[in-house]
C-alpha cells in the first residue's frame, strides 16, 4: 500500500504533467507532408510515459547526493577569527565570532546560526546553503541584524581547488541600490576553511571580509 507521501507526490507530478501539457500551444491543422526518406518520425510520448519521466527527474532533483554529504561533513560548532573593511582602502576591524553548522530537510540544505560582536553591538547572522541537483550549483542566503535585506549567491564547486565561486547581490546602504558579491569559500580541511568576500562599490571591486574557521 501506497503511504501519505507517495500518493502526495503522485499527485503533485500528475497536477504538474497536466499543468504542462495544458500550456502547450495548439497546433493548427495543416495539410500532409511526405516525410523525406532520411528522416524517421519521432514517437510521441503519452500521458503515462509524461508521468514516469516527470516522477524520475523530480526524484533526482529532490534526493541529496554527494555534495550534500560534503555539506554535512561541516556540521558542528567552529570558531571564526573575522577580518573585515568598511571601505576600500579602510584600516580593517578584527573580531572573533562562532557558528554551528547544522543539516535540515532530510540532509537537503545546511543550517548556519553565527553569533558575535561588532562594533560593541551583538552581532546575529543565518544563512542557508544548498545545492540544487537541477541547475548543478550551490546557493546560499544570509540574513542578520546588521541589515533588513537578504544576500543571494550562487557558486560552482571547484574540485581541484576545493573552492566554492560564489557571485550574487546585496543591498549597498548607501545608494539602496543592488550590490554585486563575490565570494571565494575555501575548504582546506576537515577541521579549517578560509572564506573571502569582496564587493564591488562605484565600478571597483574591494575586499570587504575574510573569515578563518576552525574547529
Amino acid at each position: 500500500m501506497k503511504n501519505k507521501f507517495t500518493l502526495a507526490f503522485t499527485a503533485l507530478v500528475l497536477v504538474f504533467t497536466g499543468a504542462f501539457a495544458q500550456t502547450q500551444p495548439e497546433k493548427k491543422s495543416q495539410p500532409k507532408q511526405k516525410a523525406a526518406p532520411s528522416q524517421k518520425a519521432q514517437p510521441k510520448m503519452d500521458a503515462a510515459a509524461m508521468q514516469e519521466q516527470g516522477m524520475k527527474a523530480w526524484m533526482a532533483y529532490m534526493t541529496p547526493g554527494p555534495m550534500h554529504e560534503m555539506m554535512a561533513k561541516c556540521n558542528g560548532d567552529w570558531k571564526e577569527e573575522v577580518t573585515y573593511w568598511m571601505v576600500p582602502g579602510g584600516e580593517p576591524t578584527k573580531s572573533t565570532s562562532s557558528c554551528t553548522n547544522s543539516m535540515i530537510m532530510g540532509n537537503r540544505y545546511q543550517e548556519t546560526k553565527h553569533t558575535s560582536s561588532m562594533n560593541g553591538m551583538p552581532f546575529e547572522g543565518y544563512g542557508i546553503l544548498a545545492y540544487d541537483n537541477g541547475k548543478k550549483i550551490f546557493v546560499s542566503t544570509w540574513i542578520d541584524n546588521m541589515g533588513t535585506g537578504i544576500m543571494y549567491l550562487e557558486g560552482k564547486w571547484d574540485e581541484k581547488n576545493k573552492t566554492i565561486h560564489f557571485s550574487g547581490k546585496t543591498v549597498d546602504p548607501m545608494t539602496g541600490k543592488d550590490m554585486h558579491v563575490r565570494e571565494e569559500f575555501k575548504l582546506i580541511d576537515d577541521n579549517n576553511q578560509f572564506m573571502e568576500m569582496y564587493m564591488t562599490q562605484n565600478g571597483k571591486e574591494f575586499k570587504s571580509m575574510e573569515i578563518k574557521f576552525s574547529r
